[in-house]
């Protein structure tokens, strides 16, 4: 027997892969300081810069897609219960997720001005599309 996965859960599930590999990532880039050296295991210290300025962009994509999931999870499985399955809350769900990806790679790559104003963006349709989602989801559990 083969289970339906739900269009808005597989956006939840690649954004939830997504902040898995960004862990990967900024776990081997330590490692790769470690090993060369140029680190120590205990010199990581959470909330202070460390390393280059690309690491600690990489570490800080981490930590906000991460911050961000729970509220995401929270929407999309909210909406799962209620029966929110309509094609704009499946399609809002794949903007949030695009739209992490989108900014967690500005991220990465740049810290310019033009790059903050881009990741600011990026952010900003995540959010729009969640309190979208959310008006959704209370509207098809009758609570407006």
């Amino acid at each position: 027997m083969h289970a339906f996965i739900v269009p808005s859960i597989a956006p939840l599930i690649f954004y939830a892969l997504w902040a898995i590999l960004l862990v990967l990532l900024v776990v081997a880039a330590r490692l790769f300081q470690i090993l060369g050296g140029k680190a120590q295991a205990d010199s990581f210290t959470p909330g202070t810069p460390h390393g280059s300025a690309a690491y600690w962009r990489l570490n800080r994509a981490q930590i906000n897609t991460v911050e961000n999931l729970p509220i995401f999870a929270a929407i999309v499985l909210s909406g799962y219960v209620v029966g929110q399955g309509t094609a704009t809350f499946n399609l809002l769900a794949a903007v949030v997720f695009y739209g992490r990806v989108v900014q967690s790679l500005i991220h990465i790559l740049s810290g310019s001005r033009l790059a903050i104003t881009l990741r600011v963006l990026a952010f900003a349709v995540q959010i729009a599309c969640e309190i979208w989602m959310a008006v959704l989801v209370l509207r098809a559990g009758g609570l407006f």
